[in-house]
């Protein structure tokens, strides 16, 4: 059985509640903004090598804010 549902911090594929794995501390809350920034930078910066660290946190700002969970953080109300 397969579900519609995607991760409301970064878009992954998951099969229930909100966040993935990734986006959750050890009792199931999402991880605040930085980590979550931070995270998802560094795997974008592996994912370009080439990227400029600013090109790269340009873009994840501009995905994050079309994630519900970060739509309306203060962090991305310039992206």
């Amino acid at each position: 059985m397969t579900t519609d549902l995607n991760c409301e911090s970064c878009g992954m594929p998951i099969e229930s509640g909100h966040y993935c794995q990734y986006c959750t501390d050890g009792q199931g809350n999402l991880q605040d903004f930085d980590t979550r920034f931070a995270a998802m930078v560094d795997w974008q910066q592996r994912r370009s090598p080439g990227a400029s660290r600013e090109t790269i946190e340009a873009e994840t700002r501009s995905y994050m804010s079309t994630m519900p969970a970060w739509r309306n953080h203060p962090g991305l109300t310039n992206a």
